[in-house]
């Protein structure tokens, strides 16, 4: 093995371990998705991070694929996502433009629902996610790339709960990757305790 794939499955490890302490909660919850759920995961104190954001970037960067143009996600989630993911790609050299998707239009200027540097119509555009539960939230993003003319084809999510994202994704023709799934995570954080 390259010491390229040694070091990205040390970074997905250790992305692992600290998803499990950092972004993993047990208990009463109730989901974005309208769900209850004793199991939540707000992956925003590891993305935030240094350490944990190199690493989501990586991971995600070798999972995109050659004909992609840029990066995109819906705002709060993916925002450091999109970050994180496009000034890796400039360090190797890497042209991704980064694009995030609000949830409502601008109310002023130009009323965009697009924030970046917007590459032509028909580029091909790869969502970023960090937790899939329905798929509700990357399906917006979707819609509003496709309308603006994007293509989009895959969803890269940090988790996957495996609560029907996957099959709604299919149905949009899009491909959902996970670095992981909430069962992987679990695992890990009862390892820990």
């Amino acid at each position: 093995m390259n010491q390229l794939n040694t070091s990205l499955d040390g970074m997905k490890e250790n992305l692992l371990t600290l998803l499990a302490q950092e972004a993993y909660r047990f208990g009463d919850f109730y989901l974005a998705s309208g769900k209850k759920s004793s199991h939540y995961v707000n992956c925003k104190p590891v993305s935030l991070s240094g350490p944990g954001l190199l690493s989501i970037s990586s991971l995600f960067l070798k999972n995109l694929n050659k004909s992609d143009s840029g990066v995109a996600g819906l705002t709060l989630g993916a925002d450091p996502l999109v970050s994180g993911v496009v000034m890796l790609a400039a360090q190797s050299s890497i042209n991704l433009s980064g694009l995030i998707v609000r949830k409502e239009s601008k109310g002023h200027g130009t009323g965009a629902w697009l924030e970046g540097p917007l590459p032509p119509k028909g580029s091909v555009i790869t969502v970023l996610e960090d937790v899939v539960t329905t798929g509700g939230s990357s399906l917006k993003a979707v819609e509003k790339l496709r309308t603006q003319g994007y293509l989009v084809n895959q969803v890269l999510a940090i988790v996957d709960r495996e609560e029907g994202g996957v099959d709604a994704m299919s149905k949009a023709d899009l491909n959902l990757k996970s670095l992981f799934f909430l069962k992987e995570i679990v695992e890990k954080a009862k390892s820990l305790q």
